[in-house]
């Protein structure tokens, strides 16, 4: 990102963990998934797709899609981010069924394992109130396997460890009426030393790597695997 891109980071899509408590008011980012409805295909048929980029035109014969054709560029985009080499310490992989993703995270934090997501869209792009607030794993710093959705013809996740995270779920309320309006997932960074310097969260936030934490709202349709509670 460049210099002058501070305000180009939406309101609410960083903040610090001390937000996480009884009674703040924070504004919440769009968290609506954008992406087209789509399912994953039966573990039987995904496996048997040739899904790499050593056999891409095979793949885009199978979806018609020409090379220079918007879902050609969607399919090539999807499979150089599922095969670029992992970030130090970061275990990846692209997930084209349940099944897989089942087996992902129980490969990265064994087979004690729970999901979570933020309960609906509730309060997106607008001011939030937080009600009560539960550190997962007793507030513990964690790891945990965090799965995004892909664009591409059927339903793919790219799903990666990220270590040093501190979890949390909190109710989400309606800051005039005081009423519960959903329960977000909220993931806390604990080290972002790695981050670069230019990274949207310390333009919003005004630090830099290594200085502070760094939290976000897990978005629509977008999962966090962790060891259960």
């Amino acid at each position: 990102m460049g210099k002058n891109n501070k305000w180009m980071v939406e309101p609410g899509k960083f903040f610090r963990e001390k937000m996480l408590k009884i009674g703040t008011i924070m504004p919440m980012p769009d968290i609506q998934d954008k992406m087209p409805k789509r399912s994953f295909l039966p573990g039987v048929i995904a496996s048997k797709l040739p899904f790499s980029m050593s056999k891409i035109g095979d793949l885009k014969k199978i979806f018609h899609a020409g090379d220079d054709s918007q879902m050609g560029k969607m399919i090539d985009d999807a499979l150089m981010e599922c095969e670029r080499s992992p970030s130090v310490g970061e275990t990846k992989r692209c997930v084209s069924s349940i099944e897989d993703m089942i087996d992902f995270s129980t490969l990265v934090l064994g087979r004690n394992i729970v999901v979570r997501t933020t309960e609906n869209t509730k309060g997106s792009k607008g001011d939030i109130l937080i009600g009560s607030v539960k550190g997962i794993n007793g507030g513990k710093v964690m790891k945990l396997v965090s799965c995004h959705q892909s664009l591409f013809p059927y339903l793919v996740y790219y799903c990666h460890s990220v270590s040093k995270v501190r979890i949390y779920e909190a109710d989400i309320l309606d800051p005039n009426s005081k009423a519960k309006i959903n329960r977000g997932v909220a993931i806390c960074h604990v080290d972002t030393s790695a981050w670069g310097a230019n990274y949207g969260a310390f333009m919003a936030l005004g630090s830099g790597p290594g200085k502070i934490e760094v939290c976000h709202w897990i978005f629509e349709n977008d999962m966090a695997w962790t060891i259960a509670d």
